[in-house]
């Protein structure tokens, strides 16, 4: 069973409802049946229905959730609702109707309400689009500083990490975060590890030096971070600064980082830049043929997730899924 398959599994047992704000792409649509089909989550589209029939062709869209936000009866109460909360920003009660009238920021607000538990979007959206309503209006969890992401490695064949099963930390967000932001996202990393995957979370926090073989101030970052997340989670089991063999080899642990409870067996990843993680992610999704879901958002108060815009139906399944899950543990 593949760590997907894993995941559908776990999102079938408790149903939650995601919300799907990009119906004008076949795609989307095609996914929304097909999670519906398969019980994986409820699904509610945000779109004319009229106009998503027309480009769902002869799809089977029973049991999938239609609203046209601009006609909703909560679309007033949605744009207040909105205009009370950046109302301090500057944001006029025109300007918070105008906004609300983006199926991304009703989408959101349905989440921020309970009317959803999720949102997934990407396929048409940039980035920043999907983001931007989930930073305004759901914000960062509690006692959480800052919002990142992380990606789910299914390696084939491998005996690292949980049978070939990691989670790799930051690809895709904070571009070259400090040793304070490392630190957190080294601990939503383990939590969203534990939640997904199941297990203890071994994390390494790696670096191009092991235990003070090299010294920079780009090690010294990794180390300041470890600490940091020791302080702040006592309980995690996570060591650093370590090579990537140390983290992952268990001979090469035993070597170049004795004693320590992570060298050899770790199963979280967490890169000090963005440039290593990206390229580290990619390496390992095209050389070795890894399954690479995500980036799956970290930190937000309510799940919201990215897709790229190169995905496929299928993708999009697997990131409600992968919502569901996230709000199952929410």
């Amino acid at each position: 069973m593949s760590i997907l398959d894993k995941i559908i599994s776990l999102a079938v047992r408790d149903v939650k409802t995601i919300v799907l704000p990009e119906s004008q792409d076949i795609r989307t649509i095609k996914a929304a049946a097909e999670v519906v089909r398969r019980k994986i989550a409820n699904v509610v589209l945000l779109g004319r229905e009229g106009d998503i029939q027309t480009l769902a062709g002869g799809l089977d869209l029973e049991g999938v959730r239609i609203i046209d936000s601009q006609s909703a009866d909560n679309f007033s109460a949605f744009a207040e609702a909105y205009y009370e909360m950046r109302k301090s920003k500057g944001v006029t009660r025109e300007e918070a109707e105008s906004t609300m009238r983006d199926p991304l920021h009703y989408g959101t607000m349905m989440v921020k309400t309970g009317m959803a538990d999720g949102m997934v979007a990407g396929a048409v959206n940039a980035t920043a689009n999907v983001l931007r309503p989930a930073l305004r209006i759901l914000r960062t969890a509690p006692g959480i500083k800052i919002v990142s992401s992380f990606m789910l490695m299914d390696v084939p064949d491998c005996a690292f990490g949980n049978n070939g099963v990691l989670v790799f930390a930051d690809c895709a967000m904070v571009e070259n975060p400090n040793a304070d932001e490392l630190s957190e996202i080294a601990i939503q990393a383990a939590k969203s590890y534990k939640s997904l995957v199941g297990g203890e979370p071994i994390v390494a926090m790696l670096s191009y030096s092991t235990y003070g073989s090299a010294k920079s101030e780009h090690t010294q970052k990794v180390i300041d971070a470890t600490a940091l997340a020791k302080q702040k989670a006592p309980d995690l089991i996570i060591d650093g600064e370590l090579q990537l063999d140390a983290a992952i080899v268990e001979s090469v642990g035993r070597s170049k980082a004795p004693g320590s409870k992570v060298a050899g067996a770790a199963n979280v990843l967490v890169f000090p830049d963005l440039n290593s993680a990206n390229i580290g992610y990619k390496l390992v999704q095209r050389f070795a043929k890894a399954e690479a879901y995500g980036p799956i958002c970290q930190g937000i108060a309510k799940p919201t997730n990215d897709l790229s815009r190169g995905c496929s139906a299928e993708d999009i399944v697997g990131a409600v899924a992968i919502t569901a899950v996230q709000a199952q543990n929410n």
